[in-house]
């Protein structure tokens, strides 16, 4: 479903970010990998979400 594809660019997004912050300062690795991982459940969370209901949808009728 298309929320399952914001949820995979999401992700993408989020360790683009993490990739370009520890080559910036690669002191941080440790909380900026943490902060990415935080970033990552919560977007796989969202896509989760849109697949549950799009499960209710297809099988509630």
């Amino acid at each position: 479903t298309i929320g399952l594809l914001g949820a995979g660019i999401g992700i993408a997004i989020v360790f683009a970010a993490l990739i370009t912050g520890v080559s910036r300062n690669p002191s941080m690795k440790a909380q900026l990998f943490s902060y990415a991982i935080l970033g990552m459940a919560l977007s796989e969370a969202t896509g989760l979400f849109c697949l549950m209901i799009s499960f209710m949808i297809l099988f509630a009728s």
